[in-house]
């Protein structure tokens, strides 16, 4: 249930009814804010007097679903925006790992050639062996800072878990949360506590309820810039190495008010496979779309089979223009 106190009630009276019916407060501008489980229907009589509005909701997807907020949520990263009205789907490119610096400035210098303004890149590595390529930590971050000074660009990078979630925070534009640490809530609540945006990817064995409950934690806690990111499930198949649920996409588009960023590279696996599949999602008519990109794939720490090399993603982005007008869209 979703409670908008009028105008004039003051912190003290919003924090004791909070207390009362153990909801999250939420300030906003002219307003405070109540949250609380989908399973309360109604609020004490003695509160009628102090309430503006309310919404009542099946489950726990509320303050993400458009019967509260029917608009997409507007989120700003760096001199961009998306969600709204925009119409923009913002190209989020670089290496699945920042690995050196020499990398790391070739990939900048090839997105600010191609006036995309976003820069990805890895610095705390979740592998699933422990002999893999881990990242470089607090020194990737330091370039991914360098990089933003330098050229200008955003920077988005993924936090592993919550030891360093405050680096992250404090070094990146977007913080990630990726799909191995989507449901870490002590990443969640320290998000929750930022006004930076959240890109929160889908884990690959997780419902779509499931995944917008874990924007709910972020939402709130205070941080409406949310953006939910579709990066493909664990199915049956062994040919590629996710499944992409464009089902499910077409799903958060219609009942969810947070922008919606697709991962093509992720759910691939296989470069070759990644230019068809970028299409499709830009068919689609996201938000944004998330590609791995690297200098020199063959000799990439991590994710080599899926990357792009530069030329490749040059002639991949060529020819995403004329589907983004298709759709009403325009490529950033």
């Amino acid at each position: 249930m979703i409670i908008h106190l009028k105008k004039e009630i003051g912190s003290a009276k919003a924090q004791e009814v909070a207390a009362d019916i153990n909801a999250f407060l939420i300030e906003e501008p002219n307003r405070y804010v109540l949250v609380s489980s989908s399973g309360q229907k109604s609020i004490d009589e003695k509160y009628t007097a102090i309430i503006e509005e309310s919404f009542v909701f099946d489950n726990d997807m509320q303050l993400s679903s458009r019967a509260y907020r029917p608009e997409t949520r507007e989120v700003k990263i760096g001199n961009v925006t998306i969600g709204g009205n925009t119409g923009n789907t913002l190209v989020i490119a670089g290496p699945c790992s920042v690995e050196s610096e020499e990398q790391i400035q070739e990939s900048s210098a090839l997105l600010k050639r191609l006036n995309l303004t976003t820069l990805r890149g890895g610095c705390y590595k979740p592998r699933t062996s422990p002999y893999s390529f881990q990242g470089l930590g607090l020194e990737g971050l330091k370039l991914l800072k360098k990089m933003k000074v330098e050229h200008g660009l955003s920077i988005i990078t993924e936090v592993r878990d919550a030891t360093h979630v405050q680096e992250v925070i404090e070094y990146s534009d977007v913080i990630q949360i990726g799909a191995k640490a989507m449901y870490d809530q002590g990443i969640l609540r320290a998000c929750a506590k930022t006004r930076k945006p959240v890109l929160i990817k889908r884990g690959f064995g997780t419902t779509l309820q499931e995944f917008v409950q874990c924007a709910e934690f972020v939402l709130s806690g205070g941080n409406d810039n949310v953006i939910l990111c579709e990066r493909g499930l664990r199915t049956f198949e062994t040919k590629t190495r996710f499944t992409l649920d464009l089902c499910g996409v077409a799903y958060l588009k219609e009942y969810t008010n947070c922008p919606v960023v697709l991962d093509p590279s992720h759910a691939m696996g296989h470069a070759y496979g990644v230019p068809d599949l970028t299409r499709a999602c830009t068919a689609m008519g996201v938000d944004g779309l998330l590609i791995e990109v690297h200098p020199n794939p063959k000799v990439a720490k991590s994710d080599a089979s899926q990357q792009l090399n530069h030329e490749e993603f040059e002639t991949l982005l060529s020819t995403l223009n004329p589907l983004a007008k298709a759709v009403h869209r325009k490529i950033i």
